[in-house]
């Protein structure tokens, strides 16, 4: 099992790796660009000639994002408290926008803190299809 702060612990990434993980990488910080958040449907089309600043002052008080870095234009998906992605189902540790995702989840993992690696850990549930 890998441990998500130490990297050192990640295994390299196979097809199907996925599929009996506790999706581990939707644990980790997800930092999404504008038209992520416009395919999430969090932010409508029209709103894109407002202001970006504006537009994260919205999402940070509705709690969609939790930090807009303005030099970067990088918005960080809030997570629940217990680190988890807002949008992971808890019971099924399903992504309950898969279709919609983020490209950072989208690339993951071959982008990210070790690319091509991941901090998987088993589900004790395994044999059901789990998508991150």
């Amino acid at each position: 099992m890998a441990d998500i702060e130490r990297l050192d612990t990640w295994v390299k990434y196979k097809n199907g790796l996925c599929s009996d993980c506790m999706g581990s990488c939707c644990s980790m910080p997800v930092e999404v660009k504008l038209p992520d958040l416009v395919r999430i449907g969090v932010v409508d089309e029209f709103e894109l000639g407002e202001p970006i600043k504006n537009i994260a002052k919205r999402l940070e008080k509705q709690r969609i994002i939790q930090h807009f870095n303005f030099k970067s234009g990088l918005f960080t998906l809030t997570q629940r408290a217990n680190g988890d992605c807002q949008y992971l189902d808890q019971k099924t540790r399903l992504c309950s926008i898969y279709a919609q995702r983020p490209n950072t989840c989208r690339n993951h993992p071959q982008v990210g803190p070790r690319p091509g690696f991941c901090a998987y850990t088993r589900n004790p549930q395994h044999g059901r299809k789990v998508s991150t």
